[in-house]
């Protein structure tokens, strides 16, 4: 082990409120990656309708909706940027060794390709859906194309 996981791994033993913290830090980043493929199933699944009803204000409706779940999106994706730091430094003393020593490090595996399917999914969904956005936007009449960047 090398001086740097020693320190941490006694830093952690010594802190009990450090624990606390990077199991939490652990635990929001899992929901940030949740909140993320959720969030790109919604859209997904209101595209759809906005495409059945194909009207103006469906599309508004889509377009209201996709303002505000963006900032899903980005929250998310700030979250697993940022919060994958503490993770990764405290991993190796914190999340592995505890999986290891019960024999479970073929689920671990199992969790981290999932969850980097999940990232790399809810990424490329919302990428689709930014180009769709545009292409909605415009087909919108004038007076509700106001309305929309009035809500800003």
């Amino acid at each position: 082990m090398s001086d740097f996981n020693l320190y941490l791994t006694h830093m952690l033993q010594q802190s009990p409120g450090l624990g606390v913290a990077v199991m939490m830090n652990n635990y929001f980043h899992d929901v940030a990656t949740a909140l993320m493929m959720a969030s790109a199933f919604v859209m997904h699944a209101l595209v759809r309708i906005q495409a059945e009803m194909d009207t103006p204000t469906a599309t508004l409706f889509f377009l209201k909706t996709y303002k505000r779940m963006i900032t899903f999106f980005r929250y998310s994706l700030w979250w697993i940027i940022i919060g994958g730091v503490p993770r990764t430094v405290f991993y190796a003393s914190f999340e592995w060794n505890h999986f290891a020593d019960k024999q479970q490090v073929p689920a671990l595996m199992v969790k981290h390709i999932l969850m980097t399917v999940a990232v790399v999914y809810g990424i490329r969904a919302w990428r689709r859906l930014k180009i769709k956005v545009a292409g909605l936007r415009d087909t919108l009449p004038p007076e509700m194309r106001e309305e929309l960047m009035r809500n800003v």
